[in-house]
């Protein structure tokens, strides 16, 4: 499986990974990169229980996960393996299609359950449907959604790392910047409790003046629908649902979201969800655990002070 890491440490997604591709049989993970911390990273790997060893590339081709530079790196290492499994993610779902194309082999994506050793799950219709699928393909490449599965222990194992070589650089693409959002926040996707906003809000001040508090107050990540996000409110990289960001917290509160299904397919799975709105028969009711019918202008602040 392909290991996602960022300053020398895994990915929290990894983990639900490794516990998804141990269902498929011995776990090998390829870490690639360039430096100490992607070292750093293939050590951690190894400390994984049910990782049975780590392979470690480390070369400057590989610093900025390129597609066409880590598919190229894989498919060779392919010929020894049955299935390659990579994370849900920007990553994953941009590495694991080219590594099928070149395998010559369907992909199957957004697998939330592992059913036998070539059949799988995953959700389709934005989540309303669960496809059974059976792959007759030689060889398989699945991505996993992290949220679906249970994180394996981050120590207990104590796999071998070996370092392996690769073609490197192929020239095909050239990788020019990276903009991220620096946050002291849990991060959005893997966070234990996240407090989300909608349209209704009105704008960007708005959304910051009942949403931040409430969010502070519940350490909790920020997100919002995408009409939120289309409307200006926040930016895009807070959008929960189906071309957004997956959550499976502990705690989602919605605050003015009608649930669209968009919206519901991202974060439906979330272990306790709650839903203010005004709209009594607003869709997000249908999912939610605790539902409050009430003006999110008075609700809201008075929910934050009492808390």
């Amino acid at each position: 499986m392909l290991i996602e890491h960022g300053e020398g440490t895994l990915r929290d997604a990894t983990l639900a990974n490794i516990t998804a591709a141990a269902k498929l049989g011995s776990v090998h993970a390829l870490v690639a990169g360039e430096g100490g911390e992607t070292r750093s990273a293939a050590e951690s790997a190894a400390r994984v229980e049910g990782v049975e060893k780590v392979l470690l590339a480390a070369d400057p081709a590989y610093a900025q996960m390129l597609a066409e530079n880590v598919a190229a790196l894989i498919v060779p290492l392919m010929a020894e393996y049955d299935a390659l499994v990579c994370n849900a993610s920007s990553n994953g779902k941009n590495i694991a299609p080219r590594v099928a194309a070149l395998l010559d082999v369907m992909q199957i994506s957004d697998v939330i359950s592992v059913e036998g050793e070539r059949t799988f799950t995953r959700p389709i219709y934005a989540g309303n449907a669960i496809a059974t699928v059976e792959s007759a393909d030689h060889k398989l490449v699945l991505t996993v959604r992290a949220t679906a599965f249970e994180k394996a222990a981050a120590e207990g194992g104590s796999a071998a790392v070996e370092e392996i070589g690769g073609p490197g650089e192929q020239g095909l693409s050239q990788f020019i910047g990276r903009q991220e959002t620096a946050s002291e926040r849990p991060d959005l996707s893997s966070a234990g409790v996240v407090v989300s906003g909608g349209r209704a809000l009105k704008d960007a001040e708005t959304f910051d003046k009942l949403i931040t508090p409430l969010a502070d107050k519940l350490h909790a990540a920020i997100g919002a629908s995408r009409a939120a996000v289309d409307a200006g409110y926040i930016s895009n990289d807070h959008q929960v649902g189906q071309t957004g960001k997956i959550v499976a917290p502990g705690l989602y509160v919605a605050v003015g979201i009608s649930g669209a299904i968009q919206h519901l397919a991202g974060m439906k799975e979330s272990k306790l969800i709650v839903a203010i709105n005004k709209d009594a028969d607003a869709p997000i009711f249908q999912v939610a655990d605790i539902g409050l019918v009430a003006d999110l202008f008075e609700a809201v602040p008075e929910l934050t002070s009492k808390l």
